[in-house]
C-alpha cells in the first residue's frame, strides 16, 4: 500500500501525533471531524495503560479535541481484548492503575492473588515492593507474565520517570521469565484495533510519530504507515532504521483536504 486515495479507516497515534503537552496540534481538530464527516472509521491509540477511555476523552476535550470513548484504544483494552481470547474469564494479579484493572473486569476476568492465569503488569505511579515481590512469587509458581507495553521510562515535569518495561526487567531478572507484551510495537495491538472497528490491513493507515514502535508495528500488520515530524523523531532517527514509512509528513495538517467535503458520493 503506497497510494493514500485508497485508505477508508484510520488508526493514529495520540501523543505527539494529536497533542503534545495536553495541547492540540496543528491540524488535529480539523483531522477528526474530517474524518467524521466523511465516515471513516478511526481510533486514536496509546500506549499508555493508566486511563480509561472516559478518562482520555476527557482529557483530549480539555485540549480542544473531540474523540468519544469508543474511538479510543489503549494499551490497556489490547492486554484485556488477548487475556480474554486465550483464557475466557480468566484471572490475573494487575499492577497497574484504573485503566488496567476496568479493561480486564470489563472482559469479564477476576482480580485475585491466589494462583491467578496471569500477573498482568501496566502502567502506574504507584509501583509498591510487595506487589512486585508478589508478583515474583506468582510467575515463579506458574502464573504467565504478560505486560501491556514495553517503554522503560515516561515522561513528567520533573524529567523521565521509570515506567512499564523497567518494571518488567526488574521482574524478569528475580524470575528467568520473559513477558509477552501486548502493546506497541507488538502489530498484535494494531490487528486488536482493527477487529474493534471493522477495519482490514489493505485499506487502512497508521499515523506516528515513533519509528521504533507506531511504523515497525504498522509495517509489520501490513497498514499504510505514516510518520509525522511532531513528536520525537527526526531526520537523524529515522535514518537509523533499516525500514521506512510510506509517508513522512511535517504534522497532520498536511492530511487535511482542501475544499468543502463531499460526502454525498460514498
Amino acid at each position: 500500500m503506497s497510494n493514500r486515495s485508497e485508505i477508508e479507516c484510520w488508526l493514529t497515534d495520540m501523543d505527539g501525533v494529536l497533542v503534545h503537552e495536553n495541547h492540540a496540534l496543528p491540524g488535529a481538530s480539523a483531522l477528526l471531524q474530517q474524518w467524521t464527516d466523511l465516515g471513516n472509521p478511526f481510533l486514536v491509540l496509546t500506549n499508555n495503560s493508566i486511563f480509561t477511555p472516559r478518562d482520555l476523552s476527557a482529557r483530549l476535550r480539555a485540549s480542544g479535541l473531540i474523540v468519544p470513548e469508543e474511538s479510543l484504544w489503549t494499551s490497556a483494552l489490547a492486554t484485556a481484548d488477548f487475556c480474554a481470547s486465550q483464557v475466557p474469564g480468566g484471572s490475573a494479579f494487575v499492577i497497574g492503575e484504573a485503566g488496567l484493572t476496568t479493561a480486564l473486569h470489563e472482559v469479564g476476568f477476576i482480580m485475585t492473588e491466589t494462583a491467578p492465569d496471569y500477573v498482568v503488569v501496566g502502567e502506574t505511579r504507584n509501583y509498591s515492593f510487595d506487589a512486585i515481590t508478589k508478583a515474583i512469587r506468582l510467575i515463579r509458581d506458574g502464573s504467565r507474565f504478560i505486560v501491556t507495553n514495553p517503554d522503560a521510562t515516561g515522561p513528567s515535569a520533573e524529567g523521565v520517570l521509570p515506567a512499564t518495561g523497567a518494571i518488567a526487567a526488574l521482574i524478569s531478572k528475580a524470575t528467568g521469565r520473559e513477558p509477552y507484551v501486548v502493546g506497541k510495537p507488538n502489530p498484535m495491538m494494531f490487528r486488536s484495533a482493527l477487529n474493534r472497528i471493522g477495519a482490514h490491513s489493505e485499506n487502512t493507515a497508521m499515523i506516528g510519530d515513533r519509528m521504533d514502535t507506531d511504523i515497525v508495528a504498522g509495517i509489520e500488520a501490513g497498514l499504510h504507515t505514516i510518520l509525522v515530524m511532531t513528536g520525537i523523531s527526526d531526520e537523524a532517527e529515522i535514518r537509523k532504521y533499516p525500514f521506512r514509512p510510506d509517508e513522512i509528513l511535517s504534522g497532520v495538517h498536511e492530511l487535511l483536504i482542501e475544499g468543502p467535503i463531499e460526502t454525498d458520493t460514498l
